[in-house]
């Protein structure tokens, strides 16, 4: 049975698993990103999550876990101050205040993490759900694990379904219009492709609840 909460070194592997997922996806992201953006967006996300890596692990594990995430919300900022890295960067940022003084991240508390990770990127991207953006999966995410902490669920499990959660989410967003960023004058073409942002939201639900289910 693997341990059912996260730990500020756990968190540091995770960013790791992370670097390794958005090193891996770098072409496949600029591709869809390509189509109805400026194709920026594999190389934001891959530079961001390499230094966020680096800057968690020369902080170490002593730090805690909320000050991990603001490192890596402010190195993230720093490193790509682009649309995505901002919103990325934020809702780190406003992560680590939902989980200010917690040494362990269960149900509960992932469900508070994203919340707030949702919350900020809505507010700093001036975006709603069905704006096909990243909150159309983010949102998901949040409402999805709130339920899983209210049933009192097992991370492992509540993360699953939180990722099948995200996929289904990730696949509707094909049907809806671009409102923001380049894409949105792209708007009728938009219809049909999977949102380049909503895409990386499921890819860090995944591998998040890859990384618990392999512990």
């Amino acid at each position: 049975m693997s341990k059912q909460t996260l730990n500020a070194a756990d968190l540091i592997d995770l960013f790791k698993s992370w670097k390794a997922l958005f090193a891996e996806q770098r072409e496949f992201l600029i591709a869809l990103d390509g189509k109805v953006g400026d194709s920026d967006l594999g190389i934001t996300m891959s530079k961001a999550f390499a230094a966020a890596a680096e800057a968690l692990e020369a902080e170490g594990a002593e730090a805690g876990i909320a000050k991990l995430l603001r490192t890596a919300g402010a190195t993230m900022a720093r490193t790509a101050p682009s649309t995505m890295g901002t919103l990325t960067a934020t809702g780190f940022l406003r992560a680590s205040k939902a989980v200010e003084g917690k040494d362990d991240l269960g149900t509960a508390e992932l469900a508070a993490f994203w919340r707030a990770y949702r919350d900020g990127v809505a507010e700093r991207g001036k975006a709603k759900v069905g704006d096909k953006t990243l909150l159309d999966v983010l949102d998901p995410i949040a409402v999805t694990l709130e339920a899983q902490a209210a049933s009192n669920a097992a991370l492992s499990d509540a993360l699953a379904a939180t990722s099948q959660a995200a996929e289904q989410a990730l696949e509707a967003t094909k049907s809806m219009l671009a409102q923001h960023g380049k894409a949105a004058a792209f708007q009728q073409k938009t219809v049909g492709l999977q949102d380049a942002g909503a895409t990386v939201g499921y890819f860090l639900i995944r591998r998040l609840a890859e990384f618990q289910a392999s512990r």
